[in-house]
């Protein structure tokens, strides 16, 4: 039998599953959960926890899941401090500053790129992080693009092949001949590296017919589609992503309301990324729009060299929550059980029995402290598989 631990003492506890607790956060007070091994065991009343082998005193703090952060882009080298000065100085964001992070990434070595890596999976788990899906797209080439997949895969449980990501600088003008290079020889080097193919569905980058052989590709070698929609401008993205069934479409900033039915309409979870139009001060998406129509929604960080260089998903639930519309419940439901759909995942992004043991603990009494004290380090204490990863 595996150990025990109780986490007791957890003056407001996110569950993320209604039946056991107020609302759709699941809301316990006054509670505890007891992990054994990897996973929970118990959560409930700490009066009626069961023993265990050790005790950990939450001493009145919120719990909550780990956060679920289901868009990254992490495997790169440089930087684009110049880039972002210049966009604040009244320069618009393109998709074509991609391309300045590819130069540096086929420049760098892979204990480079793994290094980099590491260094920002712990940056978000010290902040809850702890599941976490990244892409290529900064190779571009199939050997670099397989390189990126196989050193994402060495950390990462969730990799995307993004190859479609922009066509390489040497396909600037073939964009047709690169589309036959990312579904024919590049494929066949990144999908046994990869569960996820993604698209960016834009102008500047592929446009629908190119997206749609992109995905129907990457689905007949077995990868499920995501899709980067509609953040520039309104596009096919949505559409694209709902028929074809994609796990999600994200971003999602220029919706009409033929996007906001298909996506209440079918499984396909819209997954916004409030720290890019931070960074690129574009307009935000209208995540009550979509929650009103009934749509899932996810929250995740974008976490990229270019236009969203942020690792905080308390930070995007601090901004969801000021300029998205909405409430703190459902921002943290978005970053947590919302994150968890959009990577079809139902072991994480909760704390009910048989999850995984991922639980975050706040130097707050209440959840709603992400939104309330903005910017402020309020993760003190992570467990991760069980174990404590991260502790203030």
């Amino acid at each position: 039998m595996a150990a025990t631990t109780v986490i007791r003492n957890i003056g407001s506890l996110a569950t993320g599953d209604p039946e056991l607790g107020q609302g759709p956060l699941g809301l316990l007070r006054d509670a505890a959960v007891v992990i054994e091994g990897e996973h929970v065991a118990w959560v409930g009343p700490q009066g009626r926890a069961p023993a265990a082998d050790t005790a950990c005193d939450a001493e009145g703090r919120a719990a909550l899941p780990g956060f679920v952060d289901s868009h990254s882009h992490l495997v790169f080298a440089g930087d684009r401090t110049e880039e972002f000065n210049a966009r604040m100085s009244g320069r618009p964001y393109s998709a074509g500053g991609i391309r300045t992070t590819v130069a540096a990434t086929r420049a760098a070595s892979d204990a480079e790129l793994a290094a980099t890596l590491e260094r920002y999976v712990r940056e978000a788990l010290r902040q809850g992080t702890t599941t976490l899906e990244t892409k290529s797209g900064y190779g571009l080439t199939p050997a670099e693009e397989a390189r990126a997949l196989r050193i994402a895969a060495a950390r990462l449980e969730e990799v995307t092949y993004l190859g479609a990501h922009v066509a390489a600088p040497e396909y600037a003008d073939d964009v047709a001949g690169y589309v036959g290079l990312v579904t024919g020889p590049m494929l066949d080097a990144c999908a046994p590296h990869a569960r996820w193919v993604d698209v960016f569905c834009e102008r500047g980058a592929f446009d629908g017919d190119q997206a749609r052989a992109v995905l129907t590709a990457g689905m007949a070698r077995g990868l499920v589609p995501r899709v980067h929609a509609n953040q520039l401008g309104p596009g096919p993205g949505v559409q694209l992503a709902v028929e074809l069934g994609a796990a999600s479409a994200d971003h999602c900033t220029h919706l009409t309301d033929a996007d906001v039915a298909a996506l209440a309409g079918g499984s396909t979870v819209a997954t916004l990324l409030p720290g890019c139009e931070f960074s690129t001060r574009a307009p935000y998406p209208d995540a009550r729009r979509l929650l009103d129509a009934g749509v899932t929604v996810a929250l995740s960080t974008d976490c990229n060299p270019g236009s969203s260089f942020t690792s905080s998903m308390p930070f995007c639930v601090a901004v969801a929550v000021r300029e998205m519309g909405m409430t703190p419940d459902e921002a943290v439901w978005s970053a947590t059980v919302g994150g968890a759909a959009a990577l079809r995942r139902d072991d994480v992004g909760r704390l009910r029995p048989g999850a995984r043991a991922d639980v975050v603990l706040l130097d707050a009494p209440s959840h709603v402290h992400l939104a309330y004290r903005p910017g402020v380090p309020l993760v003190s204490d992570v467990w991760q598989r069980g174990a404590r990863v991260w502790h203030r």
